[in-house]
């Protein structure tokens, strides 16, 4: 297992386990969170753990125009039931991610480094949030990095307090990117959730040319 030190390289991805896991340690800087997700790595550690970097194959990803919309959530676009917005409460939606109940897991992997690192990585304009409102409570969101010079939105985490509101914020988000020519949205691992909204596995060579840009 390959340990970082201080200068700002990753191993090649091809050196990652079975499982993804590519190397420790480091830090999460804005210079090296970059260089990460150009790569085709993102950090996935929980609070008691060393910073752990992934790069997984298959690569669960969803080509924009192969978006799936239910009935049930096309009704509720008819209807408005929420309203969208972009970057207006970066923080709030992170922390609600961070603090949300999740099935099957024990705490958070968004430590509060994790949420300090973002946070530059958004006032830097790298980083993405999308906020779905009932009159003017926020009851759901996401937050991602947007490789824009890449035309590839790298997701990371959603939160709901009402049935629906994350998944229609992830539609909306979608739809907006698709107007903006991206290629692919990363969605990191398979979970059947992604799937049903369209997501699928590719390999991560084929994954790593949509960063270089062979596409």
């Amino acid at each position: 297992m390959h340990i970082l030190g201080p200068e700002n390289v990753f191993p090649p991805v091809e050196n990652s386990d079975i499982e993804g896991l590519l190397a420790i340690g480091g830090d999460l800087s804005s210079e090296r969170l970059l260089l990460a997700y150009r790569s085709g790595i993102f950090p996935w550690y929980e609070e008691d753990q060393p910073i752990l970097w992934w790069s997984p194959d298959p690569r669960m990803v969803l080509f924009p125009q192969r978006l799936k919309v239910s009935k049930s959530m096309r009704q509720l676009f008819n209807k408005k039931a929420f309203q969208v917005t972009y970057n207006q409460n970066f923080e709030e939606v992170i922390q609600n991610c961070a603090e949300i109940k999740r099935e099957g897991q024990r705490g958070t992997w968004i430590t509060d480094e994790m949420i300090s690192a973002y946070i530059q990585l958004h006032q830097q304009g790298f980083a993405t949030s999308v906020e779905v409102w009932e009159d003017d409570d926020l009851v759901g969101g996401l937050y991602g990095i947007y490789l824009k010079e890449k035309k590839i939105f790298c997701g990371e985490s959603m939160f709901t307090k009402v049935s629906n509101a994350s998944k229609y914020g992830f539609i909306s988000l979608v739809r907006q990117l698709k107007n903006e020519g991206v290629k692919l949205i990363d969605c990191q691992v398979y979970t059947s959730h992604l799937e049903s909204l369209g997501a699928e596995e590719i390999d991560r060579t084929v994954f790593l040319d949509y960063l270089k840009g062979d596409f």
